[in-house]
């Protein structure tokens, strides 16, 4: 069985798979992101044994992490895509092109030239969250002689606990359109030529733990699929989303379980439903599969305070930052069973207070050019990250068996600098 988490002790160093991280950071340098091929696909395999019975696709949430390496891993295993941009739509297409009937486009704000390179691509849906965009849906198709396949994403105010930023399910937030104003919505398209009601999306939010809200949302979508059919609509899709919450915790976390969870309450709610299962997971499959390595550069007390400064930094990896979101720390070279531990700051080099990793955390003694791992950061740590303070982003690299690959080179100055005039 493969670890829940790739990153382990072996002989005193830590490992990934079968790959050394202290020669990795020696030639690649840090910061480096390292990433599990092998642990990405038994997430994705997971999901597709949970709901092998079924008519299903897991769409990978490809904002959690958009290396064109992992979409493709994942494009060949496979999965589908749940994008939010034209730039991630260019992303699955370099990937993987084959994938691109398997792409589902979500967000807000979707721009005129974004429907037009998807229409073009004949992607599998459009996750549609305003009448306005609906009606611009339908405007682009005709004007390219295209058939735009929908779904309503609907707002069930299903109430799913997590943090305020990454909560999307109630009438407060920006995302979606009233279950209650959804069936008006669909029956204005019935004579439409070039929209076709395929689906109803539904999404509430992200590291949701609980698998019960999930459960409530889509019973809710259901109970609405039955009213669309009976209006005349053809719904040969249900998306549930994704947000499936993982542990970032110390203890053991039992991923195999966790997706059993999750599967037996959707199906709970799905019972005889027909329609083709869209879900969306992102986190859950690449989060724990990844590592940021850092050094050390400095450790230094600042009255009662212990400062551990490394040469990654917030631009690197924002979400303790941005969340106050945890992530366990912990040297590359094991420390012994009686090494004692003492509370420090583990912060970067970046000019903000703001900058820190982890705050009065117990760590083992490190000193100056030691490595550290900052763990479960394969989620929203590259893709948030930036070029704040001038900083050049990480190298990525990724792990398949005894095998290191370079699939990010680091940034240079150059590449920098090169758009501006």
């Amino acid at each position: 069985m493969i670890e829940s988490r790739p990153f382990v002790y072996q002989k005193r160093r830590l490992v990934c798979g079968e790959v050394d991280l202290t020669q990795l950071a020696e030639e690649y340098g840090t910061p480096l992101y390292v990433y599990s091929a092998d642990q990405i696909l038994y997430r994705l395999g997971l999901f597709q044994e949970a709901f092998w019975g079924r008519p299903s696709t897991i769409c990978y949430a490809v904002k959690a992490n958009s290396s064109i390496a992992i979409l493709r891993l994942l494009g060949e295993a496979g999965a589908g895509f749940d994008i939010v941009s034209g730039g991630e739509l260019e992303r699955v297409r370099k990937a993987h092109k084959p994938a691109l009937k398997r792409v589902v486009f979500s967000g807000v704000g979707k721009q005129v030239e974004e429907i037009d390179v998807a229409l073009k691509a004949g992607i599998l849906m459009f996750n549609v969250e305003s009448e306005a965009e609906l009606g611009l849906l339908a405007a682009r198709a005709e004007a390219l002689g295209k058939t735009a396949r929908f779904a309503l994403r609907v707002n069930p105010d299903v109430f799913a606990e997590t943090h305020p930023y990454i909560s999307t399910g109630l009438s407060a937030h920006k995302f979606g359109i009233a279950i209650t104003e959804a069936r008006r919505i669909y029956k204005k398209t019935l004579k439409s030529k070039w929209l076709d009601a395929v689906g109803v999306s539904v999404h509430i939010g992200s590291q949701i733990r609980s698998v019960e809200p999930f459960q409530a949302a889509l019973e809710r979508v259901l109970a609405l699929v039955a009213e669309l059919r009976k209006d005349g609509h053809d719904i040969q899709y249900v998306d549930a989303g994704g947000g499936l919450g993982i542990d970032y915790g110390t203890g053991s976390f039992d991923a195999a379980a966790q997706v059993a969870k999750y599967a037996k309450a959707l199906e709970k709610a799905l019972a005889d439903e027909p329609a083709h299962l869209l879900l969306e997971p992102g986190r859950f499959l690449v989060a724990q599969a990844g590592a940021l390595l850092t050094k050390v550069l400095v450790v230094k007390k600042n009255g009662d305070k212990t400062f551990v400064i490394t040469d990654a930094g917030m631009n690197d990896l924002i979400r303790p930052s941005l969340y106050q979101a945890h992530h366990e720390i912990v040297p590359v070279r094991q420390p012994s069973a009686s090494a004692a531990t003492a509370p420090v700051d583990i912060v970067g080099p970046v000019c903000e207070s703001g900058d820190f990793f982890a705050r009065d955390r117990k760590l083992a003694k490190v000193k100056e050019s030691d490595l550290v791992a900052i763990l479960d950061a394969g989620a929203y740590g590259m893709t948030l990250s930036s070029n704040y303070n001038t900083r050049m982003r990480p190298a990525e690299i990724l792990v398949e068996g005894p095998e290191a690959r370079l699939i990010r080179r680091r940034e240079t100055m150059r590449d920098l600098l090169a758009p501006e005039l």
